[in-house]
């Protein structure tokens, strides 16, 4: 499958959400560039892009994760709360796509930001829960790598006898598992399973060589005299792109349509102030992941955020392109024994649930 490159065309609901945003920020300045603390307590909030629905009264359970995407700008000016005013909506956090299998798995859970690889684990025997992909929050690109600690490695050849920290079950550990197939280092090399917050501990105490791991981790080891040597980029130019999404139950979904359409235009926000205000979308981030906007800034040069137009067409919900690619990721983690076998025929065919998205581009 390949990754396009974003147009930037608008549909006729995001027009009305830019003209509205556009009245919010000339009359509010919401976007608060000193702000550095989170809106829970500080004002960080903005107007509803669109008309608000009062009549939403849904409770919704949203895991999120410390990925500088949509979902972050979103929860940070709470514009799930002003346009769902009388919703009752909880904000979890997860460190990985291993702790979101778990909470849906314990149905603790209604939506969750997850990797591509996790909720396809999540599908897939033994677990097999019904979980639905609504939104594409980012293709991975340079934003997840292999960062090496010894200067002297330059390859993935020079690290046989290494070991390597990654969260298992993650999009990270997907793209490793592939790129050490491509390279026949497959058993050559000794993975560790470590929680992004634990690879720094291990990698400042020598316990591990290197680590496949995205931001801000990434960052803090380049920071330690690390270097990156591969990306997810180039796994997906090995077939196997990886993304970060967001998944939902089945049950959920199915009986809550207002609540997902709604969540589906303000996602659809969220992605248009990533690539047509990022210096507002940084600030937001900024103050969700605890860094510096300038920093902020240049984590988003490691993604790509298709539009809501992008996500209708042929090669995302409105054709075979995310299926496909689903299934791809499915065949992987069972010949490398991540799952017990491929669910049954039709279910990665028919995990994006697009009904919402083809609802409001219309």
């Amino acid at each position: 499958m390949s990754i396009p490159t974003p147009a930037r065309p608008r549909g006729a609901a995001l027009r009305l959400a830019a003209a509205a945003l556009a009245g919010a920020l000339a009359l509010g300045g919401c976007v608060q560039s000193g702000r550095t603390s989170h809106p829970d307590n500080s004002a960080g909030e903005m107007a509803c892009p669109v008309e608000p629905d009062p009549s939403i009264t849904t409770s919704a359970r949203i895991a999120w994760q410390a990925i500088p995407n949509g979902d972050l700008v979103i929860k940070d000016l709470q514009l799930l709360e002003q346009c769902m005013p009388n919703a009752d909506i909880s904000w979890l956090k997860m460190n990985s796509g291993g702790d979101v299998i778990q909470a849906f798995g314990s149905n603790s859970l209604d939506i969750a930001q997850v990797g591509s690889s996790p909720v396809t684990k999540a599908a897939s025997p033994p677990l097999s829960r019904d979980v639905k992909v609504i939104w594409i929050s980012d293709v991975i690109g340079a934003a997840e790598s292999l960062v090496v600690k010894d200067p002297e490695v330059e390859t993935l050849a020079d690290m046989s006898g290494m070991t390597i920290g990654v969260p298992f079950g993650s999009t990270a550990h997907y793209s490793l598992l592939t790129a050490l197939g491509e390279e026949g280092l497959t058993g050559e090399v000794r993975v560790i399973n470590l929680a992004p917050d634990a690879i720094l501990a291990a990698w400042q105490r020598d316990e591990i060589d290197a680590a496949w791991i995205w931001e801000p981790t990434l960052t803090e080891l380049l920071a330690e005299e690390g270097h990156t040597i591969l990306s997810s980029e180039d796994s997906a130019g090995l077939g196997a792109p990886t993304f970060d999404l967001v998944a939902g139950t089945g049950a959920f979904l199915t009986e809550n349509p207002e609540f997902l359409r709604m969540w589906t235009l303000v996602q659809a926000e969220g992605s248009r102030l990533l690539t047509e205000e990022p210096e507002s979308a940084a600030t937001s981030i900024a103050v969700q992941l605890g860094i510096e906007t300038e920093e902020a800034q240049k984590l988003l040069d490691g993604y790509i955020y298709p539009s809501l137009e992008e996500q209708a067409g042929p090669e995302y919900f409105g054709g075979e392109g995310l299926p496909e690619a689903l299934a791809g990721t499915a065949e992987f983690l069972e010949e490398q024994g991540e799952i017990d076998a491929l669910a049954e025929d039709g279910v990665y065919q028919e995990m994006p649930y697009g009904v919402a998205i083809e609802e409001v581009t219309e």
